[in-house]
């Protein structure tokens, strides 16, 4: 039996050169590498600045951190997404406002946005964090409109997105990273392309760039990692509050070599979604990944949603039949208002957002990456045509 891993990242001799040309520097922390690719990475998206950290869940916190986001503030984003977008907020003492979802993209609906600011009962929101699901950009001139209108910071969660773009009213395309006031990436092992570990922070504000440079690495001035090098001092002043979430060149090393590929990754993704959607969409027992005009996605997950009412069974026994025909698969995401801690802490029930629990019953997760063969994806493809003919109601 054929075995089609959810994931696997493409790694190879460059990136093993990037490595072991700064393990032989004797520079292994953050260091000339990290910068070097946070340049690169500001010249990929079209960014003015870009800061590399640990991962993106720091960069989240840090880009709220910095826009003064603290205890009592409300800030407006989605329930369906992982519990690093969320989880930040506690660390800060705000509270998520969630609100539901559009049903095709998946993303923050911008008319649920309109609905909780017009309703008078979250009266402290400051931001509107949006999240590009699955690489799918959201509806960002909409998302800009509420934003001036109401005089909030927008931080988009680009965890999905590297590499995504969509059209904008006035500017025609435009690069994830170059919209919102801070735009936080990923680049976890799983994502589009990979630092093994690691995130990034671009925006257009000199002072938000500086205040975050600083408070990334212990709140000490921008150049600290320098101390140890013949170019720097041993003294170094503390300018801020600070956190330690810098990324080392041992990651950016391998980020470097990705990079360079990153657009050909992006194209293979493109090409295995269009095969899924092709082969899904004449069966009227699935739901194929959804693209809207005027979208560059990034495709760093296809989504399928099954329709159990045309099916003997459901999306649970689905991924399991799935995984055992040896198709890694899984399920993204489940929507955050359902779990417990969300529910204690800030009062969410089940049944609040219900567009984004009918996505979650319904939808799964499967392999899209650059490594996938044709013999791959038509396994896959095959595999899932299979389970639908043999348990058609």
């Amino acid at each position: 039996m054929r075995q089609v891993a959810f994931h696997r990242p493409s790694i190879g001799p460059d990136e093993e050169r990037e490595v072991l040309d700064t393990l032989r520097s004797g520079w292994i922390t953050t260091g000339p590498k990290a910068k070097r690719f946070e340049s690169e990475f500001a010249e990929y998206v079209g960014a003015k600045h870009a800061l590399a950290l640990s991962h993106c869940t720091g960069a989240l916190h840090l880009s709220l951190w910095a826009l003064g986001i603290g205890p009592g503030d409300e800030v407006i984003t989605t329930p369906f997404t992982f519990t690093a977008t969320a989880e930040i907020l506690g660390y800060l003492g705000a509270r998520p406002v969630f609100v539901d979802v559009d049903p095709g993209t998946f993303n923050i609906n911008p008319a649920r946005i309109e609905e909780a600011l017009e309703s008078g009962a979250n009266k402290r929101v400051r931001a509107i964090l949006p999240v590009h699901f699955a690489g799918h950009a959201c509806d960002m001139d909409r998302i800009l409109n509420i934003a001036h209108t109401y005089n909030l910071k927008v931080v988009e969660d680009a965890a999905h997105a590297a590499g995504s773009a969509r059209h904008m009213d006035g500017r025609g395309m435009a690069k994830i990273g170059t919209i919102g006031d801070l735009t936080c990436f990923s680049f976890y092992a799983t994502k589009n392309f990979t630092t093994a570990e690691g995130g990034m922070i671009t925006t257009s504000d000199d002072a938000l760039a500086e205040k975050i440079a600083v408070a990334s690495l212990h709140g000490m001035n921008k150049d600290a990692w320098k101390r140890y090098d013949k170019s720097g001092s041993w003294y170094y002043e503390i300018h801020d509050m600070g956190f330690k979430y810098n990324l080392s060149d041992v990651h950016a090393a391998i980020g470097l070599a990705q990079l360079k590929r990153a657009d050909d990754f992006m194209r293979r993704r493109g090409e295995i979604a269009r095969a899924y959607n092709e082969a899904f969409r004449s069966d009227d027992a699935l739901q194929p990944a959804y693209s809207e005009p005027g979208i560059e996605h990034a495709w760093h997950l296809y989504v399928l949603r099954i329709r159990p009412d045309r099916l003997k069974l459901g999306r649970n026994q689905f991924v399991e039949i799935l995984r055992e025909r040896g198709v890694g698969c899984s399920v993204h995401c489940i929507p955050l208002h359902t779990m417990r801690y969300y529910q204690r802490m800030y009062g969410y029930r089940d049944g609040d957002f219900p567009v984004a629990e009918d996505i979650f019953s319904r939808c799964l997760s499967l392999p899209i990456y650059a490594a996938m063969t044709d013999e791959d994806v038509a396994y896959v493809i095959d595999t899932v045509r299979a389970i639908t003919r043999e348990n058609r109601r």
